[in-house]
């Protein structure tokens, strides 16, 4: 009974904000998370929620299930810079953010006002660590400077899954999977060691320790900061295509 009218109320405040111009969503999830967005569509027990964005950037959007939902405030008050919606390309968002340019990062902070969503602390130290997902497209192109926002927001000793799906195209009839081509000479590329056109990841818009993530990495943060991912090649202006990927974050606080 709970559920059904938890659904019943939500689909509701769908239908009045839909004719809203601007809506700011805060999720609350039952592990203590909070996903700053817009939330777009409920489907099959799924919502989808739109964050990131802002004049150069462009949207992301990740997927959560109801009975993960604690609560949710619908704001139609929302934000003096905000846009009048997402899309799936370079449309802004309601939100400004800040990106780190495709070279080793320049000392500055991600932007207050960028959507993110810490890990909960645990209450129970004795139970083992769960995790909770987030979904996010990665473009191989040099949109936002050529990395992709996640919103996501690590702690030091912090445990990440990540995996990736999908083909890129680097340019000159090559293509690749998140794995890269290692035979492909790149000077210009940030992880010289690592094939070219391979999914990477660095933590914080201040920071030049980049980590190589291929299809598949699982590895524990070295540092604080909001979790960035692109692709490992010097010249992105010829690419196309988008890797699929999930993240999946360890919940409990780290000791």
């Amino acid at each position: 009974m709970k559920k059904l009218f938890f659904r019943s109320l939500l689909m509701v405040a769908l239908f009045v904000g839909a004719s809203l111009t601007v809506w700011a969503d805060t999720i609350h999830l039952k592990n203590g998370s909070v996903i700053h967005g817009q939330i777009v569509s409920f489907k099959n027990e799924q919502f989808t929620i739109v964050v990131g964005g802002g004049t150069r950037g462009r949207t992301s959007r990740i997927t959560v299930y109801m009975e993960d939902v604690d609560s949710i405030e619908f704001d139609s008050a929302g934000n003096a810079n905000n846009s009048t919606g997402p899309n799936d390309d370079n449309t802004s968002n309601n939100t400004s953010t800040t990106q780190p340019p495709y070279q080793p990062p320049a000392n500055t902070q991600p932007s207050n006002n960028q959507p993110t969503y810490p890990p909960p602390t645990s209450n129970n130290s004795a139970a083992q660590p769960t995790f909770f997902q987030v979904n996010v497209r990665v473009r191989a192109d040099n949109t936002s400077n050529g990395w992709t926002n996640t919103g996501l927001v690590v702690r030091r000793g912090q445990r990440l899954r990540i995996t990736a799906s999908g083909r890129v195209s680097l340019g000159n009839n090559r293509s690749t999977t998140a794995d890269g081509l290692p035979n492909i000479p790149d000077r210009d590329k940030l992880m010289r060691n690592q094939p070219t056109g391979g999914l990477i990841a660095v933590i914080g818009d201040d920071n030049d320790d980049f980590i190589f993530v291929g299809r598949s990495r699982d590895f524990v943060a070295q540092r604080d900061g909001v979790l960035f991912l692109g692709v490992n090649e010097g010249n992105l202006s010829d690419n196309s295509g988008l890797f699929e990927v999930v993240i999946e974050a360890e919940t409990a606080n780290p000791r």
